[in-house]
């Protein structure tokens, strides 16, 4: 269908990690927790029901969860990854996604992706709920975008 060469921008791929970590469940489902236990600890302290250093706990426990989350993780994750330094090529043909670099190229058949999801920047091709493959968007003219997002949607549908 279409092959372009791209370079992943460092800002641009943090936001889509924290896109990819926001969207799963389980992190959902434990930030609405922390967020309604740092509520409660809140509206307790504030009744005298519970102590300054309980609210303070309960405080620091929400912020360590949001740095993790916002900035420790996706920044831990973009410098273990040689991926996100290299300069790429891809592919995309009827029956697979190509991606190729200076060291070699990798095929994936589209059977192999189990999802496909758009954040601002990237199209994310989803092997599983933890292991994905980002493409930026960048990577395509902006004319394409429209016929490319239908391409994926229809090769890569939800098992």
């Amino acid at each position: 269908m279409t092959s372009s060469f791209f370079s992943y921008n460092k800002s641009k791929v943090l936001q889509a990690l924290r896109f990819h970590f926001i969207t799963r469940k389980e992190i959902k489902i434990m930030v609405i927790l922390v967020n309604l236990f740092a509520i409660v600890s809140l509206v307790l302290f504030y009744l005298n029901k519970v102590t300054a250093y309980a609210f303070l706990g309960s405080s620091l426990l929400w912020f360590s969860l949001m740095i993790s989350f916002w900035f420790i993780l996706p920044n831990v994750i973009y410098r273990k990854s040689a991926t996100f330094k290299d300069k790429l090529r891809v592919r995309l043909d009827p029956n697979q996604l190509y991606i190729e670099n200076d060291n070699g190229n990798k095929t994936w058949p589209w059977r192999e992706f189990s999802a496909v999801m758009e954040s601002n920047y990237f199209f994310h091709l989803y092997f599983d709920a933890r292991s994905f493959f980002i493409i930026p968007k960048d990577a395509f003219p902006k004319e394409d975008l429209k016929d490319i997002r239908k391409f994926l949607k229809e090769k890569i549908k939800r098992k």
